[in-house]
């Protein structure tokens, strides 16, 4: 059908060519005929329409923050949360609230003691990583030549790879797929007999020792290791589908299936040194793996930018290097680690206390920079990007369901959020109505998330409301 042809039949072709044509004329002249005429005997309004309603302007409702903006003061913001914070649903309420522009502290309550966070610790991590990796890293993971036909994927630590074969949707931005690979190593004429997967590139054990087994089939982590597809998920689309116990060997059952072999035989080995590399895909860049691990809270992402950042710093290649690596580059940075006690770098522990006042101090870092006098210039300004990765009230992520109906905080605020079991956190940002950008750090424990969540929405929707002066 997409030949083309010429010759004897040319003229039948125009002949078949014209009738259309033809037709098209005619029935374009009748619209004509009939549009004028209607248009003719009649130019008001038909009776029982209303009338066409007027032109609505639109109005600019997102003004830039100036510093010359008025700034709330610690009375006016304390007058609008004394009603908010002494509600039984935020239980045992620590946290601090911080002007971005000026650093000033405007609220706080026990900000210095040391809380469970929940996923709030990803501001620990997601701070790490931005001030000691590039944005634009990459991970990229090998397919190489094992013996005897055996093709070996070799894990480097990028949980974003994904079963979805290309054009269909996937959970994280722009991932890298076993599907190229496999297109990939089909290309290099190699016949493969079996697939094996490396996972030498991550050292020490695969969960913490404060990791619960049952967490795996509930959806919320999966034995870390340097290969691992969508996260360890079995529904690869599934933000809180249960996880794999053998995310390597799954990975490696993926790419043995799309080459057209059985999955069953996949096994752990060692790729030989020097290897010959059949296929390679690599992962997104830091800074949109960044906004996936925080928008989405993602646990097992967190951990494995947590290790990037052992590497990349000298550490090990393992959780507790990860752990490590986070405490140090912070420190190193004129961040205040004080009270601070870390099992994991992506809050599924319970053991893990952060007090408000380093989580807001982080957050003002990267949205003014005043509030850590020890921070360089430069840390500030790498930390920027830090605010992109929040998820938007009422928009998106975490908060996507969350701000909505009389609250007035969709759209404004942005924000990282926690829970477990009797713990709620909501740290973030949010601009006043009179453009001033606040800063707030908010830990609830003690009571049910499905009440303190609510009440810390309005907290944060309060702050967005008032002038606070």
């Amino acid at each position: 059908m997409g030949e083309s042809r010429t010759g004897r039949s040319s003229r039948k072709g125009l002949l078949w060519t014209l009738i259309p044509l033809v037709v098209i004329v005619i029935v374009a002249v009748i619209v004509v005929v009939v549009a004028t005429h209607v248009d003719d005997d009649s130019t008001a309004t038909p009776a029982g329409i209303p009338p066409r309603p007027a032109l609505i302007q639109p109005v600019a409702t997102i003004a830039p923050v100036n510093a010359s903006d008025p700034e709330p003061t610690p009375e006016g913001v304390a007058a609008t949360l004394t009603p908010l914070v002494g509600v039984p649903a935020v239980g045992n309420l620590t946290g601090e609230v911080i002007d971005a522009i000026s650093g000033t502290s405007l609220w706080s309550r026990n900000p210095t003691t040391p809380m469970t966070p929940a996923s709030a610790t990803k501001i620990l991590t997601a701070a790490a990583a931005l001030l000691s990796l590039p944005l634009d890293g990459r991970i990229t993971t090998n397919a190489v030549m094992g013996p005897g036909g055996q093709v070996i994927l070799v894990g480097a630590g990028d949980p974003t790879l994904t079963e979805q074969p290309v054009g269909q949707p996937t959970l994280f931005t722009t991932p890298p797929r076993i599907s190229d690979l496999a297109a990939q190593i089909r290309r290099s004429g190699v016949a493969v007999t079996s697939v094996g997967v490396d996972t030498s590139a991550f050292s020490g054990p695969s969960m913490a020792s404060t990791w619960e087994t049952s967490d795996i089939a509930a959806g919320n982590i999966a034995p870390i290791q340097s290969l691992m597809a969508d996260s360890g998920r079995k529904d690869p689309l599934g933000l809180y589908s249960p996880r794999t116990a053998t995310p390597a060997v799954d990975a490696g059952s993926a790419l043995a299936r799309a080459l057209g072999l059985s999955g069953d035989a996949v096994r752990e080995v060692t790729a030989p040194a020097g290897a010959k590399v059949l296929a390679s895909v690599t992962s997104a860049p830091l800074s949109t793996r960044l906004a996936d691990m925080v928008t989405q809270s993602d646990d097992v992402l967190a951990e494995t930018i947590g290790i990037e950042v052992s590497r990349a710093t000298g550490g090990q290649a393992s959780l507790v290097g990860a752990v490590s690596a986070v405490r140090k580059v912070l420190a190193d940075n004129g961040f205040d680690l004080t009270g601070v006690t870390l099992d994991d770098v992506n809050g599924l522990s319970v053991g893990n206390r952060i007090p408000a006042s380093l989580l807001a101090s982080i957050i003002e870092s990267a949205a003014g920079g005043n509030a850590v006098a020890a921070t360089k210039p430069a840390a500030q300004a790498k930390l920027r990007p830090l605010l992109d990765t929040f998820p938007v009230g009422g928009a998106n992520g975490t908060l996507s369901d969350r701000f909505v109906g009389e609250q007035s905080g969709a759209g404004w605020v942005r924000a990282k959020t926690g829970t477990l079991t009797g713990v709620s956190t909501l740290s973030g940002i949010v601009q006043t109505t009179d453009n001033r950008v606040l800063v707030f750090a908010l830990m609830s424990s003690g009571t049910n998330p499905a009440d303190a969540r609510p009440a810390l929405d309005d907290i944060a929707s309060a702050l967005h409301g008032c002038g606070c002066r």
